[in-house]
């Protein structure tokens, strides 16, 4: 019966991700407004299914990039999740949200200060 009921449960996010569009997209938007003061490109893919925000550093020679995007959680809430299905944090909170995509692309552009 368990199995059950975690399947049913996905069965549902899944749903509230796919015609939460316009609530996942207000999302994005909120995280590229607090990450482009801090000098990073944002590219919408909004068109996608569910939509994409890829933040890029803004120097050419950085090649390091990140995928976000945003999925319906158990509760009712949102979070924003990194290609791939990790979690990163809640939405709600675009400058937490933006620091914590900063400190990740910060690695990937210099490993050695991980």
């Amino acid at each position: 019966m368990r199995a059950l009921t975690v399947r049913a449960e996905s069965v549902v996010l899944a749903w509230r991700t796919w015609w939460g569009r316009s609530t996942a997209i207000r999302y994005l938007d909120a995280l590229a407004g607090a990450l482009r003061p801090r000098g990073y490109r944002c590219v919408e893919l909004y068109r996608a299914r569910p939509p994409v925000l890829c933040v890029f550093p803004s120097a050419p020679h950085d090649r390091a990039g990140l995928a976000v995007g945003v999925r319906a959680m158990p509760g009712g809430s949102w979070g924003y999740h990194q290609a791939g299905s990790r979690y990163l944090c809640p939405c709600g909170d675009a400058e937490g949200a933006a620091e914590l995509v900063d400190h990740i692309l910060t690695c990937r552009m210099s490993p050695a200060t991980r």
